[in-house]
């Protein structure tokens, strides 16, 4: 028996395109550009398209408008992303003079901070900028620009340069020891104020910083994992002085590595440009050179009375290199770890057995408190312990900031 005889009905025609009039076709142009149409209304508009010029003109207005009602994605680049390039590069063919690995976040945060630097516009070099970081247990600020804040940076990474030998950017203009100081010096000594023009000696001082590193580097590119405390070869045995304290190269690379990232979301944020974290690695390296810090810190905020002195029992009883109260440092989510920060001397060990607070915090968030733009009182997601502890560490995380 046929399909016809059965009484069921018929199937359409496979293949028969649709024949719609003009007005019709021009009346699903609009579905069309954002395809919504069936197959066969599609397949029917565009023959049409080929034979009717003003409804192609008009097709092309309208999927030029629905380009415009994307969502607009941030132009900014995965801060991993250049790593992730040069390593492949690097796959493939090695470097004649290899950058050492705790080179790598200075020399990552540093391009970051340049590609940004490239895309704003004149106007946006003088854009207000406050600088902000603790003294003593309050936050203070500083206002500057955003061409202030790179002759910040050339500054204070002027100190590196001349640890390595390399010119001051200071040229001699004043004997100024500490960050904030040679910031001011070179503030003062400018006839103008700064502009568009200091990313040039900005740049080229930074470049300069890697390459330098670089040649004098004893250590190849896949040695030292930047928590150690310069005790490779080469120039990672230079100790940068800041004035109050030094640094051995390795840290101080880090160091300005995070002033670089810092400092480049204050400038992000005043001309509203996306701006991420860095790496993951780095900011680990970051965390831990900050977590390191810390005992020094305290036993400094100790001696000017700004910090509780340990209990009587554990006051003398803690020698260099034994184990002595400990608190866990937990940092979650990019750059994440734990570490054991020692509470009763900078000699001390931390020791899991002797732990008598435990801290939480993320680590983009720690960072932030580290460089004074988090308050203390806000920082902490999970305390638990010791409350006299905790309050002292976490300021003398807020304390570590500066100019």
């Amino acid at each position: 028996m046929s399909v016809e005889d059965s009484g069921l009905p018929l199937p359409e025609p496979v293949g028969v395109p649709l024949v719609l009039e003009h007005r019709v076709l021009k009346a699903l142009l609009g579905a069309w550009a954002l395809a919504a149409c069936s197959a066969e209304e599609t397949a029917a508009v565009e023959e049409h398209l080929g034979t009717c010029g003003s409804c192609a003109d008009e097709a092309l207005r309208l999927r030029e408008a629905v380009g415009l009602l994307h969502v607009e994605e941030s132009l900014d680049l995965d801060p991993a992303l250049r790593t992730r390039v040069l390593a492949g590069c690097l796959d493939r063919r090695a470097p004649r003079i290899p950058v050492p690995d705790w080179t790598a976040p200075y020399d990552a945060e540093a391009a970051r901070l340049d590609a940004l630097l490239k895309d704003i516009g004149e106007a946006e070099w003088h854009a207000p900028v406050r600088l902000r970081w603790f003294e003593g247990d309050g936050p203070v600020s500083r206002r500057t620009t955003v061409a202030g804040v790179i002759t910040h940076l050339l500054s204070v990474d002027g100190l590196v340069a001349v640890a390595l030998g390399l010119d001051d950017p200071l040229d001699g203009t004043a004997d100024a020891p500490t960050p904030a100081a040679r910031t001011e010096a070179y503030w003062r000594a400018s006839r103008f104020p700064p502009s568009r023009g200091v990313r040039g000696p900005w740049r080229e001082q930074s470049h300069a910083l890697v390459r330098t590193v670089s040649f004098t580097s004893e250590d190849s590119a896949g040695s030292g994992s930047g928590s150690g405390s310069g005790s490779g070869s080469g120039s990672g045995k230079l100790y940068v002085p800041y004035g109050d304290f030094e640094l051995p190269l390795r840290d101080a690379m880090l160091d300005r590595a995070f002033e670089c990232w810092i400092h480049a979301e204050d400038i992000a944020e005043a001309v509203d440009y996306p701006y991420e974290p860095p790496a993951p690695r780095h900011l680990h390296r970051m965390i831990d050179l900050a977590a390191r810090m810390l005992p020094t810190v305290l036993a400094a905020r100790r001696r000017a009375g700004l910090a509780a002195a340990p209990p009587r029992q554990t006051r003398h009883l803690v020698p260099a290199g034994s184990p002595g109260r400990s608190l866990r440092l937990e940092i979650e989510g990019l750059g994440g770890g734990e570490w054991l920060i020692p509470l009763d001397s900078p000699a001390a060990v931390g020791s899991a057995d002797h732990a008598v607070a435990h801290v939480a915090l993320d680590g983009v968030e720690f960072c932030r408190l580290a460089a004074g733009h988090v308050s203390p009182e806000e920082a902490a997601a999970g305390q638990d312990g010791d409350r006299e502890a905790i309050r002292d560490v976490l300021f003398a995380a807020a304390s570590m900031s500066r100019m």
